[in-house]
């Protein structure tokens, strides 16, 4: 099989693409390495399967190129990171809600069966967890450009699923709960790298807010393993599935669990979110996956436990830094 994976220079289409390699399939990438990293794709090179296109999915022309030439897409490509968002809030939006129409329109063209990446972040600050997938949304104003990410994700499935009913296009839709792994970096807000990458120095961990505020965290290789196994299920298009894990933590225990696991002297601080992300920031008090339809689906479990993930983070965050 032949496939497409937008955005997959970045962390978890890297992963994707090292897990399609490995089964044997042929991989383009398309990427333009806005947060995508060629260090991701090293390890990958050396494959006569993989191809890596460099360019952007607003650019229409070598999208359908790109399609064109696969039997299936994987759609990853987006902005990601709540500090991206906040500092780049008209490139966010624009590269979710024109690039989507674009990969989602060309997919069309060639009748290719697309795999659409969406975000808990749709669920909003809605209180009626776990989210089940069809749970209400409740995003915050327009004036909080928090929410900008959010909105642009929620159209992009809005889109997807109007290509479903009125094209029959083929396509499915994963919302992904923080996703974390090996390759992540803290650069764009994401916290387990940041946490991780601070207890090893010896720094103060950062926490944002009270730090009562809960996640569940997910292995990238179980967020891969259920991003294929949806692509390989027919009677799964034209539906959304939530991807995670349902353990859930709150960011102070997160913290302290990190520097237990790193053998850290860090101390902790909180900094409010004025301070980290500037002024009118909102955030969500839990995000907790309902993962029973994609249980029920293709039999998906996750497989990584919460100190098994951090412990391999840990190992890949101490190899980098020895190696700087």
């Amino acid at each position: 099989m032949r496939y497409l994976i937008t955005g997959g220079a970045g962390f978890i289409g890297s992963h994707l693409a090292e897990s399609l390699l490995a089964a044997e399939h042929e991989v383009l990438i398309l990427d333009d390495y806005s947060t995508g990293r060629h260090e991701n794709l090293a390890g990958l090179e050396s494959s006569h399967r993989l191809r890596i296109h460099y360019g952007t999915i607003t650019d229409r022309d070598v999208v359908r190129e790109c399609v064109a030439q696969v039997d299936q897409v994987f759609h990853l490509a987006s902005a990601v990171g709540v500090q991206l968002i906040m500092d780049r809030t008209i490139d966010t939006i624009h590269t979710i809600v024109e690039g989507s129409a674009i990969v989602l329109a060309e997919c069309a063209r060639y009748r290719r069966p697309v795999l659409l990446t969406s975000t808990s972040e749709v669920y909003g600050k809605s209180q009626q967890t776990p989210f089940h997938e069809d749970s209400d949304s409740v995003i915050g104003p327009p004036g909080l450009r928090r929410w900008s990410y959010a909105a642009a994700k929620s159209l992009d499935e809005f889109m997807a699923l109007a290509y479903w009913h009125q094209m029959r296009l083929p396509v499915i839709i994963a919302r992904l709960f923080n996703t974390v792994g090996p390759r992540q970096t803290g650069q764009y807000g994401m916290v387990i790298p940041r946490f991780v990458t601070q207890a090893l120095r010896g720094e103060p961990i950062s926490i944002y807010g009270d730090g009562k505020q809960t996640r569940c965290f997910c292995h990238v290789k179980d967020v891969v393993r259920a991003l294929t196994g949806l692509m390989s299920h027919p009677e799964c298009r034209g539906q959304v599935f939530n991807i995670g894990n349902d353990r859930e933590i709150s960011i102070n225990g997160l913290a302290e669990m990190i520097r237990t696991r790193a053998h850290s002297s860090s101390g902790i601080r909180h900094i409010p979110y004025s301070e980290a992300y500037g002024p009118g920031f909102e955030d969500m008090l839990r995000r907790v996956p309902d993962l029973s339809k994609i249980r029920l689906a293709i039999g998906y479990t996750p497989e990584w436990s919460l100190e098994a993930l951090l412990d391999d983070i840990i190992a890949h965050v101490r190899d980098e830094l020895a190696a700087d």
